[in-house]
């Protein structure tokens, strides 16, 4: 890569003495359907300081008073700064060990990306790309709180492709020669993390090559079955892709004021992230099932097989097709196959077909769903089909990327709602 997309941030984490436990609060764009939750959490905190206060859940997004709560988190940012509330540490990166309850913790490293290198828009070859779909809709709300912020905390974590493990999991080979930044329990089910603090100077310079390494093109091509045509991508956001969008479109409000020497170093260039391994035993990728609801089913079927052929693939109500999608409904159930597909991965095509097919049947409803036992129980009702997706190999989200764009809406979930990124560290955004 011409260009190195890390950087190496200065980031700042509450002074010493603060109980992290209540410091520490999960992603805002979770439990957006359980306010209890929230006030659990404000009940929890009190008047501790905590990043509580300088984030806004999304279960809130939509009240009246949302303008009252965004100036309120631009002042509390600017009180915790004054009064040393927040200290910032040198310039350095934190390696994170996470456990939430499974058989493993999740392990990442926490540092700065370049939103130069990043790009969200359809089509994008930018060397950092969302996984899934960006929902423009959904950036201006976000963009009023960045906007006014002096800080930002990130939830946004970025996936790296190392099945060799050559990045991230030696570093706990050598946990003992660096300091320990926290270990704390999170609240409300979150675990317990650890962190430990890497400063900038041989160590990071190792990382950052290990990570350019990723880039090689011989070995991408190798890697993925592709060829010089196809984009290097050695970094998809996996999870806060929103947040990401969010930091981005603000970077490029406030760049055109600045001259070239501003840019280079301006600290709203840079968004704070946890990279992470696709390959860490403790990421569960599954599947998000598809249910259409309002819908003749043979005459959806009818049309898929139509909508294959006329895009260059074979298909059929028949097993052993290279992507193959069970279905349910109240009266049969079917495998629907498509052999010499023209996407990389059984999602893609499957969505492909059920997009042109809602386009053209208004009545007819989408839902997203986890677990397999629900769409047996939804798609077998009256009116609705349920498809059933498989299961989703690590290998082939980077490759989905790579060959069809970013993913479908609703492509796989990772991790459970209490599994999440809290926030922990933050970073200025203003000079």
């Amino acid at each position: 890569m011409a260009n190195r997309c890390t950087h190496v941030p200065e980031i700042m984490m509450p002074q010493a003495g603060t109980d992290l436990s209540k410091w520490a609060v999960i992603a805002c764009d979770q439990y957006t359907s359980q306010p209890e939750y929230w006030a659990e959490s404000d009940r929890i905190v009190g008047s501790a300081p905590s990043t509580l206060r300088l984030t806004l859940p999304e279960v809130y997004l939509e009240d009246s008073d949302v303008e009252t709560r965004t100036a309120q988190i631009h002042q509390t940012m600017q009180h915790y700064l004054a009064s040393g509330t927040l200290t910032q540490l040198p310039a350095g990166f934190v390696l994170t060990e996470r456990f939430s309850g499974g058989s493993c913790p999740r392990r990442g490293l926490v540092l700065s990306v370049d939103l130069e290198a990043y790009e969200y828009k359809p089509g994008s070859q930018s060397p950092i790309r969302p996984t899934e779909k960006t929902v423009i809709e959904r950036i201006p709300p976000r963009l009023k709180v960045r906007q006014g912020a002096s800080l930002e905390l990130p939830h946004i974590m970025i996936l790296i492709d190392d099945p060799d493990r050559t990045v991230i999991e030696p570093l706990f080979d050598k946990t003992d020669s660096f300091s320990k930044l926290y270990d704390t329990d999170l609240m409300q089910g979150g675990g317990h993390i650890n962190g430990w603090f890497i400063p900038q100077g041989a160590e990071t310079d190792a990382i950052e090559g290990k990570l350019e390494a990723l880039c090689d093109r011989s070995t991408f091509n190798k890697k993925y079955g592709c060829t010089d045509e196809q984009a290097l991508l050695p970094y998809a956001v996996g999870d806060g892709n929103h947040s990401m969008a969010t930091a981005k479109a603000y970077w490029e409000e406030i760049k055109q004021d600045l001259s070239e020497a501003e840019m280079a170093d301006h600290p709203a260039r840079y968004a704070l992230v946890e990279v992470v391994n696709i390959h860490d035993e403790s990421l569960i990728i599954e599947p998000i099932h598809r249910v259409m609801f309002h819908v003749d089913a043979d005459d959806l079927l009818t049309s898929a097989i139509a909508f294959f052929k006329d895009n260059g693939c074979e298909a059929s109500l028949s097993e052993g097709g290279a992507h193959a999608f069970p279905y349910c409904t109240q009266t049969s159930r079917g495998v629907l196959s498509v052999n010499s597909p023209k996407w990389a991965i059984p999602l893609g095509t499957l969505q492909a077909f059920l997009d042109h097919y809602l386009e053209q049947h208004s009545e007819v409803k989408i839902d997203y769903i986890h677990g397999a036992d629900v769409v047996e129980s939804l798609g077998t009702q009256p009116g609705n089909m349920g498809f059933f997706l498989p299961d989703i190999e690590k290998k082939d989200l980077f490759r989905g990327v790579i060959f069809d764009g970013v993913l479908p809406r609703k492509t796989f979930s990772m991790g459970e709602a209490h599994e999440k990124r809290y926030y922990m560290e933050a970073k200025k955004i203003i000079k």
